[in-house]
């Protein structure tokens, strides 16, 4: 058979199942339809933990079992080291307050002083120190001989702040300062070493910084006070030059009142500002006076007005008769006329006598203020020489006193440094000295064998957890549902031994017969009918049970009374031998017209027939897709209660889709831990793209001890031949049916 003789793995599928078919299936409309992916990442739980931590166990101990033995190699291979400690107590440094207004001590900030005290401990310069007091540089056991002295020294500082530690005791001043070593004696010594080196560090530190500092002061002082010394007899001499005469009052010496004419103009200005205030308000009196006056003229001249209302009323009144030319109404306009006259000299006399008196007031008001204006304007020109020649004097006095303000500054500064300078009370005491250890500290076993226990573990498990997950087979019934998305019909234990599947399936209480059994019982409620009236019982890959499972099935379902008819259609590999020479069978069936009954044979199962694969054809995709194969199963079925097709696997080959089409129902056989998920996934869409109805899926070879379920991907091409292993090899004794 050429390789074109093979269908290509995405073909269409030729001959989809009918709906007549998919309405007596228990599946939703558009199962045939829909096609899954595989999940985009792993759940992780407690379940699947446990069962990975299950099926890998031997890796997980044999990798601990490593992490153990080397640790106890090693444990005996290093060199015994010895530890030894000393205890120092750290007190912060008292700052005495030098101030007029408070006295007394106050402590620095413990917390960032103890800090710095550690660092200084494991600084460079005190392990430097540590090696020149000790003569670490020439001692061979502690430095190989052969350098030259700056190179040993180097290498013995090295050595120093690599095995010395700094332990500080929590909410305590203490410290715990230690060093290791392959002699306990040495380790003894270099504690104490190390903290008689530090105690004397921090005693010349403090008398350097003081010495240091009154030095600089001192040059300082000397400095600025020749500098206060020359601007004082600059700002006197300039003084008697310009014959300038300070009243005082502006210490900086910059204002215009320290002269006489500028303390006048200031007196004068007061003065003028006064002055102003009171012209204002007379002015303001007086302009006020005319609605002030009103209430008076009013009150004067209302009898007046009383009867010139009564004059103009009775006018009015005779208007209505009268003609204005009439004389009583020239009498009568004469009267008011008079009136008004006499109301007009009322009201001018009683405003006029007050309004004079304002008057004159204003005026003397303004007088004044010009007198003011005139002798502050004759000032004003004198303070403005007096300035210009002040500006210069201004400027030396303020150079004499940032001198004098400096000096006081730095002699009371060097006062305080005389008097804090001293070295005084020790910080730093030593509380316990170091003692030679009894003991050596390391290599601890117990705590070597603990850490090699947990990376072992822990790689192990790392391990085992990568495996598990680089190797995403189909490995559970949880797997077929969450994975595949198809109903788990039922899982069959992996075979022990090496007996036929025949004789397991003749002990019907073997656990390979009762996991069948109960398949046979799952499928039968598949449908709404009962098991569907044609199986097709197909696989992912080859050597994954499928025709194991097609013979338990079709002998479980004989024993039930049924009249089984199992249909070897894989015409590439057959798995049912007959032991007669296959001259009849599916091959000649699909190319004749024959009836069913002149190709099956009867075996040695009561109520099995089989119809076997006949010659191997050179096509068998061709034969496959031919109509004739429809009528060959409604034939089948027309005569047995049951017709279970044991097909080709899906992936490779165009066969198990051509049969599904024309299936009622197809049974997935998966094997445990070898399916690949993808190649699953694949297979069920190619069947389900096919119009085939997957009515389920069987887990087969499951180890129920690696996977906790008490009952845990590799996808091997298919190879063309005849029947291989004996494994596959499925013997029936078989004759021609009467």
């Amino acid at each position: 058979m050429s390789k074109n003789d093979i269908e290509p793995a995405g073909a269409q599928p030729i001959w989809p199942l009918g709906p007549q078919v998919a309405g007596n299936l228990a599946l939703p409309d558009n199962w045939g339809q829909q096609s899954y992916k595989a999940p985009s990442a792993t759940d992780i739980n407690i379940a699947t933990l446990w069962r990975i931590l299950s099926e890998w166990r031997w890796l997980i101990l044999g990798a601990t079992a490593v992490g153990l033995a080397t640790a106890v190699v090693l444990t005996f291979l290093m060199t015994p080291m010895y530890s030894a400690s000393a205890t120092l107590e750290i007190n912060p440094p008292t700052v005495e307050i030098l101030d007029e207004r408070k006295t007394g001590t106050r402590a620095s900030n413990d917390r960032d002083y103890l800090t710095t005290q550690y660092g200084l401990l494991s600084s460079r310069n005190l392990a430097e120190r540590v090696v020149q007091n000790m003569n670490l540089a020439g001692n061979p056991d502690f430095v190989p001989a052969g350098a030259d002295r700056s190179t040993r020294t180097k290498i013995a500082t090295g050595t120093l702040q690599a095995h010395f530690r700094v332990e500080p005791i929590p909410q305590s001043r203490l410290v715990r300062i230690g060093y290791t070593s392959p002699s306990p004696a040495l380790a003894a010594q270099i504690t104490n070493s190390y903290a008689e080196n530090f105690i004397n560090s921090s005693l010349e530190r403090r008398y350097e910084a003081s010495s240091y500092a009154r030095q600089f002061l001192e040059r300082q002082i000397a400095k600025v006070k020749a500098e206060l010394e020359t601007s004082e007899r600059k700002l006197v001499a300039y003084a008697q030059a310009q014959q300038l005469i300070s009243t005082g009052g502006d210490k900086d010496g910059g204002g215009d009142t320290n002269s006489l004419e500028g303390a006048t103009l200031v007196t004068l200005n007061q003065a003028l500002a006064d002055a102003q205030s009171k012209r204002i308000a007379a002015e303001q009196r007086y302009r006020q006076a005319a609605s002030l006056n009103a209430g008076d003229v009013v009150s004067s001249t209302a009898p007046l007005r009383g009867a010139r209302a009564g004059l103009q009323a009775e006018y009015q009144e005779k208007l209505q008769s009268f003609k204005p030319d009439y004389p009583d109404m020239v009498r009568l306009r004469a009267r008011i006329q008079a009136l008004d006259e006499q109301i007009a000299r009322e009201g001018g006399t009683v405003g006029g006598g007050k309004t004079s008196t304002l008057l004159a007031e204003y005026r003397a008001a303004v007088a004044a203020e010009r007198s003011l204006q005139g002798r502050v304007n004759q000032l004003r020109s004198a303070v403005l020489t007096d300035r210009g020649d002040r500006i210069q004097y201004n400027i030396l006095q303020r150079e004499a006193d940032t001198n004098r303000s400096l000096y006081d500054a730095l002699l009371q500064r060097y006062k305080e440094i005389g008097v804090a300078g001293g070295i005084g009370t020790n910080t730093v005491s030593i509380v316990d000295r170091a003692q030679p250890p009894g003991g050596p500290s390391s290599p601890n076993l117990m705590l070597n064998l603990a850490i090699g226990l947990a990376l072992g573990a822990i790689a192990g498990i790392a391990a085992a957890l990568a495996l598990e997950f680089l190797n995403d087979t189909i490995k559970t019934p949880d797997d077929i549902r969450e994975k595949l998305r198809l109903p788990s019909l039922g899982v069959v234990p992996k075979k022990k031994g090496n007996d036929p599947l025949s004789e397991e399936l003749k002990d019907q209480t073997s656990p390979v017969s009762e996991a069948y059994s109960s398949l046979r019982t799952s499928l039968q409620f598949t449908t709404d009918t009962g098991a569907p009236k044609t199986l097709l019982i197909t696989s992912t890959r080859a050597a994954e049970g499928k025709s194991s499972t097609t013979l338990a099935l079709a002998q479980g379902f004989a024993r039930l009374g049924k009249s089984v008819l199992l249909i070897d259609s894989d015409l590439r590999k057959p798995a049912f031998v007959t032991g007669v020479e296959p001259n009849e069978g599916l091959s000649k069936l699909l190319t004749n017209t024959e009836t069913l009954n002149q190709h099956v044979m009867k075996t040695q199962f009561e109520g099995l027939t089989l119809l076997p694969c006949g010659p191997l054809p050179p096509n068998p995709a061709e034969l496959l897709s031919s109509p004739r194969l429809k009528t060959i199963l409604a034939e089948a079925s027309a005569n047995y209660d049951m017709v279970i097709v044991d097909g080709p696997p899906v992936m490779g080959l165009a066969d198990a889709p051509l049969l599904a089409a024309n299936c009622r129902g197809t049974l997935l056989v998966i094997e445990s831990g070898k399916t690949r998920t993808k190649a699953a996934i694949d297979a069920v869409n190619r069947l389900k793209a096919s119009g085939g109805s997957i009515v389920g899926a069987v887990l087969t070879k499951f180890r129920h001890q690696a996977h906790g379920y008490g009952y845990g991907y590799g996808y091997e091409p298919y190879r063309y031949g005849g029947v291989g292993s004996r494994e596959r090899e499925i013997k029936l004794i078989a004759q021609r049916a009467e």
